[in-house]
């Protein structure tokens, strides 16, 4: 008896082990695909689940049947469509970074971003030279960084001046920062397609703001006409913005403290040119 027992118990214990290690599979493949096109298809899919479960309950047969379908058929448009993060778990597998802890900048390292990005924005709208410089926050940008060269650099206000210096390999199109790293040069972001966009703005402000569309990221623009400082957020243009009241508003959103700076509301426009303060 005490060696069924013992068995019995043992089988309790790798069920939990199984339970944590399929648990944190799925977390770490969930952050895998963070910030990525796949989320939306993700959630997709659970529409399509939670159709099939209501459709049953309430006797919709023909619904319940067409759903039935698609989840049936669906296995094989999933690895279609989820084709370029499987490569990614794949390769970071190999790479031995799927296991690996991550963890964002600490403030110092936040406060320093900040004024290298302050710094290098300054010179360059001095001088007019056009930039765009996006800031990786909780969704990750991990398909834009691909599009670019990647540099894998740590941040400074020299690096960034370097790379936007016209006629310069990497300074058409946009630095991404991931974390205190500049990730990537050269980077596509998505154009915004929003009708109500001014038609004064070009693509770089297009840009900022169709990936302040899609991700959480927060997007510096420096004008190469007028030299004015820009800012995309949450799907919302800056415009116009003062050095003191643009380090104000991006220490507020990049600096963790337990006190947030109240950020500058004056020249805040949102991509419809209406006043936001």
């Amino acid at each position: 008896m005490p060696f069924f027992e013992d068995f019995t118990i043992w089988k309790y214990l790798a069920s939990i082990v199984d339970i944590l290690l399929v648990s944190w599979v799925i977390y770490k493949l969930l952050n895998l695909i963070k910030g990525t096109k796949a989320v939306q298809l993700l959630k997709g899919i659970v529409v399509i689940l939670l159709i099939r479960v209501v459709s049953e309950f309430f006797g919709l047969n023909t619904l319940s049947w067409l759903t039935q379908q698609a989840i049936d058929w669906g296995f094989l448009a999933v690895i279609i469509i989820f084709q370029p993060e499987l490569r990614r778990a794949l390769e970071q597998l190999g790479r031995g970074r799927f296991f690996s802890r991550s963890s964002g900048p600490d403030e110092e390292d936040q406060e320093k971003i900040v004024e290298a990005i302050s710094k290098a924005t300054d010179y360059m709208a001095k001088r007019r030279i056009g930039a765009l410089i996006s800031i990786e926050r909780e969704t990750g940008m991990s398909d834009y960084i691909e599009t670019g060269i990647p540099l894998d650099a740590k941040i400074s206000s020299e690096l960034l001046i370097n790379i936007f210096i016209p006629n310069t390999p990497l300074h058409d199109g946009a630095v991404i920062i991931q974390k205190n790293n500049v990730a990537a040069a050269a980077c596509y972001l998505p154009l915004s397609e929003s009708p109500f966009i001014s038609k004064e703005l070009g693509t770089r402000h297009r840009a900022a703001l169709g990936i302040s569309e899609v991700t959480d990221s927060i997007t510096v623009i420096v004008s190469e006409e007028t030299g004015n400082i820009s800012l995309t957020k949450n799907g919302e243009l800056h415009r116009n913005l003062t050095l003191e009241g643009f380090k104000e508003l991006i220490s507020h959103d990049l600096i963790v403290t337990n006190t947030k700076v109240k950020p500058a509301s004056s020249a805040l426009w949102n991509w419809r040119g209406k006043n936001n303060g």
